[in-house]
């Protein structure tokens, strides 16, 4: 049996991925849980779950983790002031070329225009970043302004919560190891909470859910889950 190449690539476990958009992308978690990764709907054109996040974002907006680019370009169409971040310099430089505006930097460290975002999104699993959501929660909320949201992609309910190391697999080649974890709609409460945010709202678009977290009172696991209007979900 043929082994996979270690070559090592990027500190951004997902480098691979992106540099080579054809043949099959996996995710694999220490606990043997391999995902399939969407890499090119990461390439593609802004699909409906997009449109229902940019409905949402009504100022200056980051995007973390922002990949090609496709909802920072999109946010920037509409009119919204938005910087995409990525420590992967082939994904800044494809969302550049889509008309955003992205840097290439580690979302921990220092960012422009820190404590004035209206939004900071986390999209397509980006909440895993680090592999601590708390930790991760606890720096958006820095970098948001007072009365900013964070907009957050999360697994359906149900599926509860992983943390713990991860890689990518691009054809034969494997990634480097790097800190990843997965939260669903209920999980997200706690850590959300050691960040000092409440769940607002969580709702389903596109077939994939999302929250949106704020300062202030929290809403209760599973009352919070809505769709867009105020519509209960289905399950």
């Amino acid at each position: 049996m043929s082994r996979l190449s270690t070559a090592v690539e990027p500190r951004d476990g997902f480098g691979a991925a992106l540099r080579r958009r054809a043949g099959a992308h996996w995710l694999v978690q220490a606990d043997g849980v391999r995902r399939r990764l969407p890499v090119e709907r990461w390439h593609g054109r802004a699909e409906p779950a997009i449109a229902a996040v940019v409905d949402r974002c009504h100022g200056p907006t980051l995007d973390l983790g922002c990949g090609p680019g496709r909802l920072t370009a999109a946010l920037t169409r509409s009119g919204v002031t938005t910087l995409g971040v990525d420590v992967c310099a082939r994904a800044v430089a494809l969302a550049r070329s889509r008309g955003a505006v992205a840097v290439r930097a580690d979302l921990f460290d220092p960012l422009p225009a820190e404590g004035r975002w209206r939004h900071v999104v986390l999209l397509d699993g980006n909440i895993g970043i680090g592999g601590d959501p708390g930790r991760l929660l606890r720096r958006c909320r820095e970098l948001l302004h007072p009365d900013g949201t964070v907009l957050v992609e999360l697994e359906p309910p149900g599926s509860g919560a992983w943390q713990g190391q991860a890689y990518v697999v691009s054809g034969r080649r494997r990634g480097p190891s790097f800190g990843w974890a997965r939260l669903d709609t209920r999980a997200v409460h706690s850590p959300a909470a050691t960040a000092g945010l409440a769940v607002r709202d969580v709702r389903p678009a596109g077939g994939r859910w999302f929250a949106e977290l704020a300062a202030g009172r929290a809403l209760a696991p599973g009352v919070a889950e809505k769709g867009f209007g105020g519509a209960p979900a289905g399950r």
